[in-house]
């Protein structure tokens, strides 16, 4: 090789490789978690698993993809440098993978939105998050177009507000999430802040990794055009797999947070608790909807009159909830808030 073209082998094509080994080696991490999520929580609605089976489906397609592109660039292109480079803009599953990544990291944004609806119940903080995920979405549509024209300057533009509305929209979400959860501390018992404070500290732990990932992505995308040196190309490959294990990590979390911090005679039992089982009726304040999410917190209150409600980690359906008049003053009501 020639200088130039040791430059271009190294810079051009080795994100590819070392994207494409991360992005693999961090499939088997996600076979892991979906293993342990369909071992503990077996009573989770459908909906919710099937949401879990659908990201099984698609994660895994994702790994098919970056080993047909290691093959065909490594060996089918072993030759032909300029041939493997090429590959950029000829065809589609390397061409469209800056697509492939925004849709799979869409359809877990989706999910933490919805999340955050639950906790939330607010249109004023959902829509503007949807608003920016979808922007997120169509400027990466546009930015494929450019690659699959190899009309390389609008590429950076296009990815730029695409990352940015992304790293914007993950940070929103987050703060967003934290902050709803800190405010629900007004209403539950001192014992039970202690779990308030794991699932706050769960949710910057779980949005951490994607959110740098995307900083780099950004980053590298900008310091450099494309032509020369394609570092972004790495982070872009593992950056799906980063959102899939940020939303399994938070849904098997569920079962750790429920067995360390609960206690008293209303936690359940020691079986219950570890095999993931969950109480699924609660106490509230009548006029008052709690419904987040993770796991159960136990709150006394003292109220006479209470709603007693059949409620759901995900969904907050009330649809059987029922009126229920206390005789008795002051005394301790159980209710289970599903955080």
């Amino acid at each position: 090789m020639t200088p130039e073209e040791h430059h271009q082998a190294v810079f051009l094509l080795g994100p590819w490789l070392v994207g494409c080994y991360l992005e693999i080696f961090l499939q088997g991490v996600l076979m892991a978690q979906f293993t342990n999520y369909f071992n503990w929580y077996s009573d989770d609605k459908m909906s919710l698993r099937l949401v879990v089976i659908g990201l099984v489906v698609i994660t895994l397609v994702k790994s098919v993809q970056s080993f047909a592109l290691i093959w065909i660039q490594m060996i089918e292109y072993f030759t032909d440098l300029p041939g493997a480079i090429l590959l950029n803009y000829t065809t589609w599953w390397q061409s469209g993978n800056p697509l492939m990544v925004a849709c799979l990291g869409f359809y877990v944004q989706m999910y933490f939105v919805y999340r955050l609806w639950v906790i939330s119940r607010s249109y004023f903080v959902i829509i503007p998050l949807l608003v920016i995920f979808t922007f997120s979405l169509l400027a990466i549509v546009v930015g494929t177009y450019y690659i699959a024209q190899a009309y390389s300057p609008p590429i950076a533009a296009w990815f730029a507000a695409h990352l940015s509305a992304v790293f914007a929209g993950d940070l929103c979400m987050t703060l967003t999430t934290a902050y709803f959860l800190i405010r629900s501390k007004a209403n539950v018992l001192p014992q039970t802040v202690g779990m308030i404070n794991a699932l706050v500290r769960l949710t910057f732990s779980t949005a951490a990794p994607a959110a740098v990932c995307a900083m780099f992505n950004l980053i590298f995308s900008q310091l450099y055009d494309g032509q020369e040196v394609l570092i972004s190309s790495a982070f872009n490959m593992i950056l799906p797999k980063l959102y899939a294990i940020s939303m399994m990590w938070t849904l098997n979390s569920r079962r750790s947070i429920r067995v360390a911090h609960s206690s008293g005679p209303f936690s359940g039992s020691g079986s219950e608790q570890l095999s993931g089982q969950r109480g699924t009726r609660g106490v509230v304040r009548t006029g008052r909807h709690q419904d987040h999410e993770l796991t159960n917190i136990q709150v006394h209150t003292h109220v006479e009159t209470v709603r007693a409600i059949d409620v759901n980690m995900f969904d907050g359906d009330e649809s059987r909830s029922t009126d229920l008049k206390d005789t008795r003053s002051h005394d301790d009501k159980k209710s289970d808030y599903p955080v």
